[in-house]
């Protein structure tokens, strides 16, 4: 899927700028859903733990474990809970890398949620957010010319977030925004990742503005003080 190719390029992107090349990092995933960034990381050497509530989610997850090479496997750890259980089952500090893709948007708390993840960050670690813009909400259905979807989505009740806002939530949790993109700027959720035409411009268009403000998602990275 295009959207988790751009994603995952944007991660390595941050992760090599931060890290130095051949570390084997320690990285959460919150909300691991079917594994597709965290079995990634897996494969480049990196220990993986994966938080899911989802117990469909944990079986397609453990099943897809099963097709990779015992050392892969033992580099990956799955873990029953949510975001909101960080505290639980972690210490402070015990990972280097922390993502929370798509997950936010369901969190009864996502102040709280956003704290427990920084807490559980090491002292340079790096936030992996992706959230719904909500400046680009009436975006897609204006384009396509749905005047009614559009005029609905400027009230629409499902859960997206601003820019200005989680970079003064990530402020004060102590994980300041050091680098944020666009994601799906064109729309691009039924081309396949095969497409480079299609991923050079979502990749330019994710980096610059005024074309990323609008993208369907924000992907922001925060650094741990």
């Amino acid at each position: 899927m295009i959207r988790e190719e751009l994603v995952a390029r944007q991660l390595d992107e941050q992760i090599v700028a931060r890290f130095e090349v051949g570390r084997r990092l320690r990285v959460l995933d919150v909300g691991l859903g079917e594994g597709t960034q965290a079995l990634r990381l897996a494969r480049a050497g990196h220990q993986v733990t994966g938080l899911e509530a989802d117990p469909a989610l944990l079986d397609v997850v453990r099943a897809a474990l099963e097709e990779e090479p015992e050392g892969i496997r033992e580099r990956f750890r799955v873990v029953p809970g949510t975001g909101q259980d960080t505290g639980a089952h972690f210490l402070p500090g015990t990972f280097d890398v922390v993502l929370c893709h798509g997950v936010l948007m369901e969190s009864r708390d996502p102040d709280s949620t956003l704290a427990g993840l920084a807490r559980v960050l090491d002292a340079g670690g790096l936030l992996s957010l992706v959230v719904r813009n909500e400046s680009a909400r009436a975006m897609r259905p204006g384009l396509a010319g749905d005047w009614e979807a559009a005029l609905g989505a400027f009230s629409a009740g499902d859960r997206a977030f601003r820019l200005d806002a989680l970079s003064t939530v990530l402020q004060r949790i102590g994980t300041p925004l050091e680098r944020w993109y666009g994601v799906d700027v064109f729309a691009a959720r039924t081309a396949t990742a095969e497409d480079e035409r299609v991923l050079a411009a979502e990749e330019l268009a994710g980096r610059e503005d005024p074309y990323r403000s609008v993208a369907a998602l924000l992907h922001l990275f925060g650094v741990r003080g």
